[in-house]
């Protein structure tokens, strides 16, 4: 089994969407969905990270681009399709190290001609603005004329499934023939930006062009070059697909102009050496993001694929754009960004490309005026962060939807899901606690601390006869449950917020007084608001049981009708509980995903053991775990508070969420945040890294008994860390000399010396 590649051994039509999206090719700049060119069923999706439309859409959503990979091959006349010959070899697979998609197959004809074609594709990782794929063709048992017939289709649109929702983002403005080559121009409806995918095929053999009667034609809104090659038996032919794309985002004053020599220049320099500089590009990547797992092959793959794609996410050189819900890789959640980015995608970047991380945390930078704008929409103060965003930060949540039953139903989470204002705040703190990164966080985290707070400030209520703060009518993470009146997770992280932001003015203060008075005097702000702001913070109410340390979801959850989940199905995911009512969950106990866990991992040196026990035992029990975002929460609780086996559970649904469609939905796109929740299991769980109270970096790794090693690195305050834990010993190694703790011991780091920690050692 090579532990670097992801396979499919066998062709099936209905699993072609699947695969379409774990196939997905992307570089940051843009992401083109797996498409199989011999196959008649799939999605075709090309997904340029930052364009955006609405049109005729119900809200703004990421647009479907004309797609360059369509290539079709005839011989005699009959094209080459899986769906209609015999199929005698097939193979494709992903070949994570060098981010490479292989197809291997051969195919019988129905008059028995056997064809056998070899496929590379690869989207650069040095140029993001090139791809290319490679073809090598042998006929097996005849000679014959092979026909290519290269297209670039601006007839895609988005929804193509859905025929109410299915809506076409872009016009096509101009084809043309590049000779050789072709060349589309679009234009989004809404805001005209041009997009340029311009492709070339080239043949060569001993220096000598073998394609012959070159044809271009133009049908509709496709752009088409045609090609023979004459085929002798048993001979090997390669083709090479050439691709370029730029937009008008990037800068260009003459897309055209650029596009055009920009491909004339690729195919100069040849593909093999484009993949060279790529494998280069992601061979230094994998240095940084790789973990090694020996001793659970299955672990090992699924963890591989996460942090792989995860990356493929991510252009650490454009701050104007995040990663999606559903990455690169599909239409799924209309190619929205949500909390999922900074809660459970942002922390793998902070700990092993902070540099990334930065300018994933400056997208939010960069739409702050929208927050604000939506602030005052709702009549509040300060920054509201969108539930679901764009390119400018305004709310884009489409207000209606579908419930589990297929009727109507508004959708309540862009007006109520408010806690990601405090969440994104969160992720600029924890940045700044891995990287000491001062100058990030006067020039852009303390605005972003600033104006969240003046948006709690003003949306909490005082509760006079009580004496305590509310923030009543909201949605926690928990999705089951809407109009809630004090959630125990968005109480809490306003109320951190809000101290947060306090502390912060105070260090501002001290370290750069000019920046402090010129951002105090810009926001309007004084010493009075961010003592206010203390004082507020500490009358918060946080719901619990009698007076126990049993947190309460929100007020009057415990009043809910109560399930206990006893049943599960082939992939260990929960079953409804027998009796549940499926349109009136919310008058149960059940919880869609991790709520008050969320609360206790994010914020966990603010709990004790006991009362993570407490949580854990009550609360899962009674998650559902209808979001791939929740199982890698209960892996890290569950062995923060021993309970290993059903962690390591936890964990595998989570590093398989796509590659076994645990969910149902992996053909609309990556699970981008389980993706980020599997590094998350594997480094805060299994490897029991955290940050106390004092700031020091801790460790109290757990491994499973079969895991004979398990190896990952981080930054952490610009020393590179390698992190080896095994059954009876930890091994350290830093670019730096560090303090940190190891099962709450202390450990002197001296760098580029091993460092080993002995299990025996633990007091």
């Amino acid at each position: 089994m090579n532990l670097w590649e992801i396979v499919q051994d066998e062709y099936n039509p209905e699993e072609n969407k699947k695969y379409e999206t774990i196939f997905t090719l992307a570089n940051g700049y843009r992401g083109l969905r797996g498409f199989n060119e011999f196959s008649s069923y799939g999605w075709k999706g090309n997904f340029i990270a930052g364009i955006y439309d609405k049109s005729e859409a119900e809200v703004q959503e990421i647009v479907n681009n004309p797609d360059p990979l369509t290539i079709k091959f005839y011989i005699d006349g009959k094209r080459i399709n899986l769906d209609n010959h015999k199929i005698r070899n097939f193979k494709r697979f992903l070949d994570m190290r060098k981010a490479i998609l292989k197809t291997n197959l051969e195919v019988e004809l129905t008059s028995g001609e056997i064809l056998t074609i070899n496929v590379e594709r690869f989207v650069s990782k040095n140029d993001v603005h090139r791809w290319a794929t490679k073809y090598e063709i042998v006929p097996k048992n005849f000679s014959g004329k092979l026909i290519i017939e290269n297209t670039i289709d601006g007839s895609i649109t988005n929804s193509v499934h859905d025929p109410y929702k299915e809506v076409k983002h872009y016009n096509v403005l101009k084809m043309k023939d590049l000779e050789p080559g072709i060349f589309l121009k679009s234009s989004t409806k809404e805001k005209a930006i041009d997009v340029v995918e311009a492709t070339t095929l080239r043949c060569y053999r001993n220096n000598n062009n073998l394609l012959r009667n070159r044809s271009f034609k133009i049908l509709g809104d496709k752009v088409k070059e045609l090609y023979e090659i004459f085929l002798e038996k048993d001979e090997v032919y390669t083709i090479y697909k050439y691709g370029v794309t730029y937009t008008t985002r990037d800068n260009i004053s003459d897309v055209e102009k650029v596009s055009e020599e920009a491909l004339v220049e690729f195919a100069f320099e040849g593909y093999e050496k484009e993949l060279k500089k790529h494998c280069e590009e992601w061979e230094k990547i994998w240095d940084d993001i790789d973990i090694e797992i020996k001793g659970d092959e299955k672990a090992q793959l699924g963890i591989r694929f996460n942090v792989f794609q995860l990356t493929s996410c991510a252009n650490k050189n454009d701050t104007s754009v995040s990663i999606a819900a559903k990455g690169l890789h599909g239409e799924g959640y209309k190619g929205h960004i949500f909390w999922d980015t900074e809660i459970f995608m942002v922390p793998f970047f902070i700990y092993s490309q902070p540099e990334t991380a930065k300018s994933l945390l400056l997208y939010r930078y960069n739409t702050l005026n929208g927050a604000r704008e939506n602030a005052i929409l709702n009549g509040y103060k300060g920054a509201q962060f969108p539930w679901e965003s764009t390119d400018n930060g305004l709310e884009t949540t489409p207000k209606w939807g579908k419930d589990y039953l297929g009727n109507p139903v508004r959708i309540w989470t862009g007006d109520e899901e408010i806690h990601i204002t405090a969440d994104i705040p969160f992720a600029y703190w924890e940045y700044f606690r891995a990287t000491n990164d001062e100058n990030f966080m006067f020039d852009y985290g303390a605005e972003i601390f600033f104006e969240t707070a003046k948006f709690w400030e003003s949306r909490l209520e005082y509760n006079e006869q009580k004496d305590r703060y509310e923030i009543n009518n909201v949605i926690g993470p928990d999705e089951f449950h809407e109009h809630v009146n004090n959630n125990a997770y968005t109480n809490y992280l306003a109320r951190w917020n809000l101290k947060k932001a306090y502390e912060i003015s105070n260090l501002l203060k001290q370290k750069d007084f000019i920046k402090y008075d010129r951002l105090c005097n810009n926001l309007g702000l004084s010493e009075k608001d961010f003592k206010n702001w203390k004082e507020i913070s500490e009358k918060i109410f946080i719901p619990k049981f009698d007076d126990t340390e049993l947190i309460e979801q929100f007020e009057g959850y415990f009043k809910l009708k109560d399930y206990i989940i006893n049943e599960w199905d082939k992939n260990k995911m929960p079953l409804w509980p027998k009796g549940v009512e499926i349109n009136k969950l919310d008058k149960t106990q059940l919880v869609k995903q991790a709520d008050v866990i969320m609360l206790l991992l994010l914020l966990e040196d603010e709990f004790d053991s006991s009362t993570k026990k407490l949580n854990y035992d009550y609360y899962e029990k009674r998650t559902m775990h209808k979001s791939s975002l929740s199982p890698s929460m209960y892996s890290i609780m569950g062995l923060k508070v021993g309970d290993h086996h059903n962690a390591y559970e936890y964990f595998m649904k989570t590093v398989m969420t796509d590659l076994e469609d645990n969910q149902g939905n992996t053909e609309f796109g990556l699970h981008a945040a389980s993706t980020g929740g599997s590094w998350q299991s594997i480094v805060y769980g299994f490897g029991g890294l955290s940050v106390d109270e004092s700031g020091v970096l801790n460790l109290n790794p757990w491994i499973p008994e079969k895991w004979e090693k398990l190896s990952f690195k981080i930054y952490w305050k610009g020393a590179k860390i390698t992190i080896s834990i095994f059954q009876d010993k930890v091994i350290l190694e830093s670019t730096h000399d560090l303090m940190v703790k190891v099962f709450s011991q202390d450990c002197e780091l001296t760098s580029y010396k091993l460092f080993v920690f002995n299990t025996s050692n633990i007091i």
